[in-house]
């Protein structure tokens, strides 16, 4: 690696370790590269930024934050919890199996692991508190599977992804949808070895007419997935168009369905999504640029030739790279971390003849696992702060978590037709 590229790694471990927004430093090395070894003047260091911007499949990002805003502020959230607590029952630790359930179904509305725990978290946590689940194993329990349903569509994290490696966005939707549901299982496999160890009661008895109320009052949400994964599948939109269309669906049932969106709810919904918006296209803009400095000092073809020179084996070369990820979701955000680290492995997935969207849906595994691993812990900490403790308390019970969802990663690593049946197949 040349001395630059070691330069600029140093100066960012420094913001990072003084605890700098990832945003501002990872500006402020590529600044302080540009200065110090004149390899372009800094204007390109603006132009860069925005390039990294310049993308319509970006706008599909705060359009999805909005529709998920807005179904949530429709009573979707609701709507949606009371149907998992009527398909799961009274089974011992029912009200895990449903926390693990709803998010993965609200998952399939906003895209956003943060935005999945705070909905599903603000109902849940405290009910679980009341029924006696330790409050450090519910949190990690939320947060996790909160993480886990950004890989089921239409996770941001994967529209990323595509936009940065010009990957099929469609293709990446579909590969998700499996790999999502084995993270659900096995999440729900915890939860429910967990529940009958320690006695944690599950929810009200099983009752056919409950089950067929929530089932009808919550079908417009059960819709939204089917609306964005069907018109993409059949090219009826793009994930942007299919971001607008579920805007306006979740404006329609909010209004005229439900009757519970008011104008005031709706100035609310786009401030917040401003927001929210703001603050990842901000990270993705300054990532963009730390990524072309990294391009420009060659990284991507030294990493290929020490990779070449040491393994011929394609297997372990996704474990090196598993390994990596792991260490680097620990300590930064998905979004950085996917816009850093893909332009920089894409020659090695090119060389070993690695499926860009089988290694896509492994590299968002890698971020769900790293938003709950403490320090940065994004998911969980969201978990901690509505559940009011700290995230100390989870360490024990999460453990647990972070083990079966390495076992599917690990999975879907040594048996890639799990990611690739559904791309390869639906066409």
């Amino acid at each position: 690696m040349s001395t630059g590229a070691i330069f600029l790694m140093g100066v960012f471990a420094v913001t990072v370790l003084i605890d700098m927004p990832i945003a501002f430093g990872l500006v402020l090395s590529c600044l302080a590269y540009l200065a110090v070894y004149d390899a372009a003047p800094l204007m390109v260091a603006a132009q860069q930024y925005v390039s990294g911007l310049d993308s319509f499949t970006l706008l599909a990002i705060p359009l999805f934050i909005l529709a998920a805003q807005l179904m949530n502020g429709a009573g979707l959230t609701q709507r949606i919890v009371r149907l998992c607590a009527a398909i799961v029952g009274d089974i011992k630790g029912g009200l895990a199996v449903v926390a693990v359930l709803a998010c993965l179904l609200f998952g399939a509305l906003s895209g956003s692991g943060v935005a999945d725990v705070v909905a599903i978290g603000s109902l849940l946590l405290p009910a679980m508190a009341r029924s006696g689940y330790d409050r450090g194993f519910s949190c990690a329990l939320v947060g996790s599977a909160g993480a886990a349903s950004t890989i089921i569509p239409p996770s941001i994290v994967l529209i990323v992804y595509g936009t940065i490696t010009d990957t099929s966005v469609g293709k990446l939707f579909l590969a998700g949808i499996v790999p999502g549901i084995l993270l659900g299982l096995s999440l729900i496999g915890v939860a429910i070895w967990q529940a009958r160890r320690h006695g944690w009661a599950g929810g009200q008895p099983f009752s056919w007419g409950e089950l067929r109320a929530a089932f009808f009052e919550a079908l417009p949400a059960l819709l939204v997935p089917v609306l964005i994964i069907g018109g993409i599948r059949f090219g009826i939109f793009t994930a942007t168009e299919a971001a607008s269309s579920a805007i306006v669906y979740a404006l329609l049932i909010g209004f005229f369905w439900y009757r519970t969106l008011t104008l005031k709810s709706l100035w609310e919904n786009l401030k917040s999504t401003g927001e929210s918006s703001a603050s990842i296209l901000l990270i993705i803009g300054a990532s963009g640029l730390f990524a072309w400095v990294l391009v420009a000092e060659q990284v991507p073809q030294a990493l290929s030739s020490l990779l070449v020179h040491w393994t011929d084996s394609k297997v372990t070369v996704l474990l090196l790279l598993t390994v990596v990820l792991l260490l680097l979701g620990t300590f930064m955000e998905a979004i950085p971390v996917i816009i850093i680290v893909a332009p920089v492995v894409m020659p090695v997935l090119a060389h070993y003849n690695i499926d860009p969207v089988h290694f896509g849906i492994l590299l968002s595994i890698n971020m769900a696992i790293g938003a709950n691993t403490p320090p940065v812990g994004v998911d969980l900490m969201a978990a901690c702060k509505i559940g009011g403790i700290n995230m100390m308390q989870t360490l024990r019970p999460l453990s647990w978590m972070m083990l079966a969802m390495t076992a599917v990663m690990l999975l879907l690593t040594f048996v890639p037709e799990l990611v690739l049946f559904l791309p390869r197949h639906v066409q």
